[in-house]
Order: structure tokens, then C-alpha cells, then sequence
């Protein structure tokens, strides 16, 4: 749980709130270039990565995110959406699979978690946006 709460994405999250994260969330492991998702996969949970770094392909640009980081979040939340990205390992990654049950569960439970999520997806906008410009 201590690996947890050094996390951003889990700074604010209760200690009930951890463990049961801890109690339901698998561990994956992937090599460089293994695809831990693919655009039209359903969205069956959110992966935050412990170690390394995924890159996020999709449009024909890349974005490379690392420890803390969090992916899966678009068809989580929004169950007729499909994944849109093909997430690939940058390096030797080890990240946190939440079922999708789960991490509904505690957005809906935490609002700190919550909180971190959507002030991460506004900036993720944002900065999609500029680009875009």
C-alpha cells in the first residue's frame, strides 16, 4: 500500500480506499513494445503505471507516459466508448490494472482520486488542444 500512496494519482485516497485497490488490482508486467490495449478493445478497466514509461499512439501522434501516469481512463468513464489508443510499453513497464467496476467505485467513493483524474484530463486536453492550434 506504501508503493500506492507515493502515487499522485492515489496522494489523496483513503486508507480503506487503498487496500481496496490493493485488494482487486493485478500487477502487469510487459517487455519493450508489448500493447497493453488496442483502439476498439472494450474499456474494461484503467492501467497506472508503477515503473517505466507507455506510449499512448493514436491519430498518427505519440505520447509517452510515465510513473504515475494513468491510461484507460476515456472508455472507463464512458461505457459506449471503445479504447481509442493503442498503448504500447516505451521500456520494461510494470503497471496497475484496475477493473473497471473498481475504479468506478472509487471515483465515485474518493473524491480526491476524482479530483487528480479530472484535473489530469483537463491538462491532457488542454495540451491536445495546442497542438491542434
Amino acid at each position: 500500500m506504501d508503493e500506492l500512496r507515493e502515487l499522485e494519482l492515489f496522494a489523496g485516497v483513503s486508507d480503506e480506499g487503498l487496500a481496496r485497490i490493493a485488494d482487486c488490482a493485478g500487477v502487469v508486467e510487459c517487455e519493450p513494445g508489448q500493447v497493453l490495449a488496442l483502439p476498439g478493445d472494450p474499456g474494461s478497466g484503467m492501467f497506472v503505471v508503477l515503473d517505466g514509461a507507455v506510449a499512448i499512439e493514436a491519430r498518427g501522434s505519440s505520447v509517452e507516459l510515465q510513473r504515475s501516469d494513468f491510461v484507460g481512463e476515456l472508455a472507463l468513464l464512458n461505457p459506449e466508448t471503445e479504447r481509442v489508443a493503442r498503448v504500447r510499453a516505451a521500456t520494461e513497464v510494470r503497471a496497475l490494472a484496475i477493473p473497471r467496476d473498481e475504479a468506478l467505485a472509487l471515483i465515485e467513493s474518493e473524491p480526491a482520486f476524482a479530483l487528480t483524474m479530472l484535473r489530469e484530463l483537463a491538462r491532457r486536453l488542454a495540451v491536445a488542444m495546442d497542438r491542434d492550434a
